[in-house]
């Protein structure tokens, strides 16, 4: 909890937390209301699932009181339509290679708030690494985005050379890590201080 309260004193716009049982970074039951109740209002708490059940989905965003749902799997645009009719605001994950067709995010655009766009690994995210940023060049829907997948110090200069107007904000993970689901504090600062001195 000590690792919280440190990376929310740098006041990121999002702190997320993943519910995938098979990460390395899954939070576990053993959080409680209170943990989240004292995190500033002003940051957006993010419920991070994978291919979860939705009545799972809908009583852990009750307990802890999240702003919105990442789906980070392969939910279908029906499965987000269901969340957002139960008062959810989607991010959802796609992932992203050379190959991509950025049109398959079309259906999900009336159920989904934001996108991320996230490199195409062997795991459901966390991969640390990074694919071909000028790929975001051929997204040309209404929905914003984040970007996802590598992001350090030693590259965060190429993310804001991104040309397309729709991305509104940078997915930190794996890159700042000390350890799975422990920030390097450090490393986030350095990386948060980077991002408001450009903007």
């Amino acid at each position: 909890m000590d690792n919280i309260r440190a990376v929310e004193k740098l006041k990121p716009d999002y702190i997320g937390f993943i519910f995938y049982k098979k990460s390395k970074r899954y939070v576990g039951e053993e959080l409680t209301k209170e943990v989240f109740e004292k995190i500033d209002k002003s940051i957006h708490k993010v419920g991070v699932f994978v291919n979860e059940e939705i009545n799972s989905i809908l009583r852990i965003k009750k307990k802890f009181n999240f702003d919105y749902i990442q789906l980070h799997g392969d939910e279908s645009p029906e499965y987000c339509k269901i969340l957002q009719e139960k008062g959810c605001l989607i991010i959802k994950s796609f992932s992203i290679d050379d190959q991509f067709d950025f049109n398959l995010a079309h259906n999900y655009s009336p159920f989904c708030h934001y996108f991320l766009f996230d490199t195409k690994g062997k795991k459901y995210g966390g991969n640390g690494e990074t694919f071909n940023w000028s790929l975001l060049n051929n997204y040309q829907l209404n929905i914003p985005f984040f970007l996802s997948g590598g992001i350090e110090i030693n590259n965060i200069s190429g993310a804001f050379r991104i040309k397309n107007k729709k991305i509104i904000g940078l997915d930190l993970n794996s890159k700042l890590e000390q350890s799975p689901g422990i920030k390097d504090i450090q490393k986030v600062k350095s990386v948060i201080t980077k991002i408001r001195n450009y903007a």
